[in-house]
């Protein structure tokens, strides 16, 4: 497996046919939700080819987005890893293994095993970091296109159920991000009522 060719392929797609709108579903999100896959798939334990899986599942769950609407884009994100992956040395069985990780992020989250919870974890880490409100405001910026999402009060009271029904899967993301997780869903809830 060319992870490293294959990182570079879908970077480089998503940076030039994603359409503009996609403020926070773009190649900086694939890199973020990578770097964090990376990062509890090493402090959960996972090593050698699940990790290959598991990163290259990260840099290509959101590619479906490239079709442009968001209904089933994790279904065209794995058409666009069938289609591609090949290329860069990957078999059938780990593409299908690779779709299955990609399905897990799929809303609501339903990982099938410890790769399928680990994704769900990065790709939803931003709740409780530090740059939550930033990326919070571009995921709200391309909602309004791409969802008609029409006030900020209507986001923020999307946001409080989401929180409400969100729970971190791994050891790793409930001690790293648990409690800033909490404080962010406070923050949004005094500002709302």
């Amino acid at each position: 497996m060319q992870i490293q060719q294959a990182r570079e392929f879908i970077l480089d797609k998503l940076n030039k046919e994603l359409p503009e709108h996609f403020y926070y579903h773009n190649a900086n999100h694939a890199i973020d939700v990578y770097t964090t896959a990376r990062l509890i798939a090493e402090s959960e334990g996972i090593n050698g080819h699940e990790t290959q899986l598991l990163l290259t599942a990260a840099l290509f769950h959101d590619s479906g987005f490239l079709y442009g609407g968001k209904i089933d884009h994790e279904l065209r994100s794995c058409e666009i890893a069938r289609l591609y992956l090949p290329d860069f040395g990957y078999s059938s069985a780990d593409i299908e293994q690779i779709c299955d990780i990609i399905m897990a992020t799929k809303l609501p989250q339903s990982p099938h095993d410890h790769l399928g919870e680990i994704i769900c974890d990065a790709d939803l880490d931003y709740l409780g970091r530090n740059d939550f409100f930033v990326l919070s405001k571009k995921l709200f910026s391309e909602l309004v296109i791409t969802n008609g999402l029409k006030t900020e009060q209507e986001w923020d009271e999307q946001q409080i159920a989401f929180f409400e029904n969100h729970h971190y899967f791994t050891k790793t993301a409930i001690e790293l991000r648990g409690t800033a997780k909490q404080q962010h869903l406070k923050e949004i809830i005094k500002k709302t009522f």
